[in-house]
């Protein structure tokens, strides 16, 4: 085992680099070269894979070091970001997250906000003159918090439908219907206190303790929910249906937190460099204004597209703002950052960024996934274009991809024909039909009689992973295309 176990990255330096991705995880190491690339990134520190080995070889326990070189990390957090972790007049938030050597999306741990306490609360409403932004921001750390950390890394299992996140998420709902309101951005900064007196007393009642209200606890309870995650239910699933070594390991990236959420100057978004579904060479993704990144990837609210070139006409038809026409300067400099990571990695990348109070924040650059029909024109127009060759042209496409244009899609033709029953944002460009079940469990179940399935769910979730991928198709409430 290696003597560093924390590397740190901002202020354009970093102590690793993108070619660490087995050390740093694919996160990690992103992040320190998007830093060196003189890209806006916040700064933070990354605990490597090989303290995600420790910890399971050495019965959930860390390195002795560990402690010390954290604490030195989060000083220089401190200094660059001019506030300090766990201060009562001026504190900083992070954000602890997963990232593993190989892309899991959302099969892993996230938290947002950690470091908010009865203590750090009112400096920062002090700080930012808007109580209503740190309230939401509160509620938001304790729903994740509580269903990672006290319940999921705890091993408790509820039964189906009584999960702490879900009784949150029915108590918000309980509270926005009382109002007569339908997005979490109605409620007021009174209606979002009280929902916060009443999630503490449902967190107590589902895990058997209460909310932690040190910050140093929480960042810590954050590391180790997301190294236990690394061995969940979802993540092994994962990695087995993708082929991914168990003994790989995580690494865990504690960031300084910027917020999406604090007005209609802020906003967050995913989004890939090529259409990730057709390898066109065009930008897209979607953002949300006011939101932080789980409202985009879960599918909480409905984002719109980043630019206009990519708005569907529905859309279009109902006056859908793009980031591109509601923060065009702010879209000018993703643009540039987008054309910078894809000549520098040679490859169509995913992408996650941040808006606070108009400036822009890069969260994370990862090679993009794609369709099979995505990887074919993206290899042939790269090849084109001279960022790779055609040795490297012809290893982009796997041959699960090439089987995937053998795949089913619907007839253009009946398509304008056919009578429709309903809309929607396509994530993918084949078809399918099958029955209709509503649960994870079932489509497994049918799955295995034969039976061709539909998946009907509210919206994606990660603790879907075994039905989404025994069924034929896909179909969501509420989320979008990314």
């Amino acid at each position: 085992m290696s003597a560093k176990n924390v590397y740190f990255f901002g202020g354009g330096k970093a102590d690793g680099e993108a070619s660490m991705k087995n050390l740093l995880g694919g996160k990690g190491a992103n992040l320190a070269e998007m830093g060196k690339l003189g890209i806006p990134v916040p700064p933070g520190f990354t605990i490597t894979t090989e303290v995600c080995t420790y910890y399971y070889e050495n019965k959930r326990t860390y390195p002795a070091t560990l402690k010390a070189e954290v604490n030195k990390a989060i000083e220089q957090m401190n200094k660059l970001t001019k506030t300090v972790y766990g201060d009562a007049k001026n504190p900083l938030l992070v954000s602890v997250r997963s990232g593993a050597r190989s892309s899991m999306p959302g099969m892993m741990e996230t938290v947002l906000n950690v470091g908010l306490t009865s203590k750090t609360i009112p400096g920062l409403i002090a700080k930012t003159k808007n109580p209503r932004f740190v309230y939401d921001a509160y509620r938001r750390l304790m729903m994740m918090y509580s269903d990672v950390v006290m319940e999921k890394a705890a091993g408790l299992e509820p039964a189906e439908g009584q999960s702490v996140r879900i009784q949150l998420e029915k108590e918000m709902h309980r509270v926005k219907e009382a109002k007569g309101v339908t997005l979490d951005t109605d409620l007021d900064v009174e209606d979002l206190k009280t929902l916060c007196e009443s999630f503490k007393v449902i967190i107590k009642k589902a895990v058997g303790k209460p909310f932690p209200d040190d910050a140093m606890e929480q960042m810590w309870g954050g590391v180790g929910a997301v190294f236990s995650s690394w061995n969940g239910k979802r993540a092994c699933s994962y990695r087995r249906i993708e082929g991914i070594p168990d003994e790989w390991g995580t690494a865990v990236n504690v960031q300084a937190m910027v917020f999406g959420n604090m007005g209609d100057n802020s906003a967050t978004g995913v989004a890939f460099t090529r259409n990730p579904a057709t390898g066109e060479n065009a930008f897209f993704g979607e953002w949300l204004v006011n939101a932080q990144g789980e409202d985009v990837v879960a599918g909480i609210r409905t984002p719109n597209p980043v630019n206009k070139q990519t708005k569907t006409e529905e859309q279009k038809a109902a006056g859908v703002l793009s980031l591109e026409e509601a923060m065009p300067d702010t879209y000018k400099q993703l643009i540039g950052i987008r054309n910078n990571l894809e000549k520098h990695y040679h490859d169509m990348q995913d992408i996650e960024f941040t808006i606070q109070e108009g400036i822009l924040y890069m969260l994370q650059t990862r090679s993009g996934k794609r369709t099979g029909t995505a990887a074919l024109n993206m290899a042939m127009d790269m090849l084109k274009e001279k960022l790779i060759d055609a040795e490297e042209a012809v290893m982009r496409l796997k041959p699960t991809q090439l089987d995937e244009l053998l795949h089913p899609i619907l007839d253009p033709k009946a398509e304008k024909t056919a009578t429709l029953l309903a809309k929607g944002l396509p994530a993918g460009p084949g078809g399918a039909c099958g029955h209709a079940v509503f649960t994870a469990a079932a489509a497994v179940e049918w799955a295995k009689k034969g039976k061709t399935v539909i998946l009907v769910r509210e919206e994606t979730n990660p603790e879907d992973v075994e039905g989404m991928r025994a069924a034929e198709g896909i179909l969501t409430a509420r989320g979008g295309m990314t």
